[in-house]
């Protein structure tokens, strides 16, 4: 991702479906905590909050996607050893963290459609990602709402419509 202002970071926290990714998530799962749709949503975004180191220190000078926050074997690390201690001690807040975390590899698998992860890290520095978007317009961002990648975006967008729709009549 090229170097450009904040604005179009926010304009690509915006255009994903991390955040529809989330909510799909936690609605499909069974009710019974009040915490698991906040801990979805926060989960399916965090990753991104790296825009911001990217954006104000980096200064795009590395893909945003080689940060710590979008490294799945760094998550996996955390997550086990929080899984494991709120079963034996919290068991209450144990759904909230595996949503949580549920939320946050949904969010890398969403972005290895075409962005590009770090699966193999820590012993390869390949992104990893299914399709290439060539940069095909004057804008990168153009290039992304362009591309047929973003109809798998547009189909969350609407499932998730579709679930606070269906969720708001009851």
């Amino acid at each position: 991702m090229p170097p450009g202002s904040f604005f179009y970071g926010v304009v690509v926290l915006m255009l994903t479906a991390h955040l529809p990714s989330g909510y799909v998530l936690a609605r499909l799962v069974p009710e019974g905590h009040g915490l698991l749709l906040p801990a979805a949503l926060i989960g399916a975004v965090l990753p991104d909050f790296d825009m911001l180191w990217f954006h104000f220190v980096d200064h795009g000078s590395i893909h945003h996607h080689r940060y710590w926050v979008h490294i799945p074997a760094f998550w996996a690390m955390i997550a086990v050893p929080v899984l494991v201690g709120l079963a034996c001690f919290a068991r209450s807040l144990l759904a909230p963290a595996g949503i949580f975390f549920a939320a946050l590899f949904l969010h890398m698998v969403l972005d290895t459609i075409g962005g590009g992860i770090l699966w193999g890290a820590p012993f390869s520095d390949h992104l990893y990602t299914l399709v290439h978007v060539p940069a095909t317009q004057s804008h990168w961002v153009l290039s992304f709402l362009l591309h047929w990648t973003f109809i798998l975006e547009l189909g969350i967008w609407a499932l998730a419509l579709y679930l606070w729709r269906k969720r708001s009549r009851i």
